[in-house]
């Protein structure tokens, strides 16, 4: 509901209980990308090694011929995953052509612990383990060296730019304009909630734009029109879906969000792109389409009891807060 009213109309979903996330996403018509998780730890969902990989692949099977759901591979970080586990994700990757989403190079602590543990760096580590290719969804990449930045484009590799979340756990930045200039596929994300506290697009992409400048110190850098494609076409890139989405093509699916710019904030419009990326908001968003089925209506969502659903979500405040 909330990515929705934000014009938000596909996402990269990771977390546990990968089922119920695309049963949820496929009962309101919305498109997204799950991944199935994989953490070297007992959770709720998995208590052990095969038992990840086989609820995951079971995932993968159940609704592979559903038109809005697709999936990754999203083992969670290599300070969590072993190389055995790695080396098996590598292979079903290749065999299913299915991307490989992984937190990478997150904070600079991960990237010290790995050279401790490893005796090199994360991302040396996952090259040698075959997974620096185009099937990589490179999450948060902080931490990162010339060097590492021209593997990535020279291996067709994504990296999505998380730049709130960062900001607010202090993990560091991306260098996402040496990224951008260097070739790499990069596109915006927001993470979850545990290190955001909204999932809003327009947000990121203005965050996105405004730290590129402050960090490379250069006004021009991470131009808004590169800030639009890169929360648009670039994460339909990084997924796997360009061919379907990402941009208005004939041919393409329409998932379409339409955004109101004659309010008094946006008002009078010079640049519509511009506007967009440093003076628009997602309270301005008005309609949206998925595969050309409306599901935002002038604000008002279709299918969601919003009312209901603030109902639910106070209870889980309440259910959290008591334990």
């Amino acid at each position: 509901a909330e990515m929705l009213r934000g014009g938000t109309t596909c996402c990269n979903e990771n977390y546990l209980f990968p089922d119920v996330q695309a049963a949820t996403y496929l009962k309101h018509g919305f498109r997204a990308v799950v991944g199935l998780p994989f953490i070297e730890f007992p959770t709720a969902w998995a208590r052990s090694r095969d038992e990840y990989f086989d609820k995951n692949l079971a995932v993968h099977d159940e609704f592979r011929g559903e038109a809005l759901i697709t999936t990754t591979l999203a083992p969670h970080a290599p300070y969590t995953v072993s190389n055995e586990a790695f080396e098996r994700i590598r292979l079903i990757s290749d065999q299913l052509d299915v991307p490989v989403h992984l937190h990478l190079h997150e904070t600079a602590q991960e990237v010290e612990e790995g050279k401790r543990d490893h005796g090199i760096r994360p991302i040396a580590r996952m090259q040698a383990l075959g997974l620096v290719n185009d099937h990589l969804i490179a999450i948060h990449m902080t931490q990162l060296n010339d060097s590492e930045i021209a593997l990535m484009a020279e291996a067709g590799a994504s990296v999505v730019h998380c730049p709130e979340s960062n900001l607010k756990l202090a993990s560091g930045f991306c260098p996402a304009e040496k990224l951008r200039a260097a070739g790499v596929n990069l596109a915006i994300g927001t993470d979850g909630c545990a290190s955001n506290n909204d999932l809003d697009m327009f947000g990121e992409m203005r965050t996105a734009a405004l730290l590129a400048k402050g960090v490379s110190g250069d006004a021009r850098a991470f131009d808004a029109a590169y800030a639009l494609r890169a929360a648009t076409l670039n994460g339909a890139k990084a997924v796997g879906l360009a061919d379907r989405i990402g941009s208005i093509t004939p041919g393409k699916q329409a998932d379409l969000a339409a955004i109101r710019l004659d309010a008094l904030e946006t008002e009078p419009v010079f640049h519509v792109v511009s506007t967009l990326v440093y003076a628009a908001g997602r309270q301005q968003v008005s309609d949206a389409w998925i595969a050309g089925v409306r599901k935002l209506e002038n604000g008002r969502l279709a299918g969601i009891d919003v009312d209901e659903l603030k109902t639910k979500a106070r209870g889980w405040r309440g259910r959290m807060t008591a334990q």
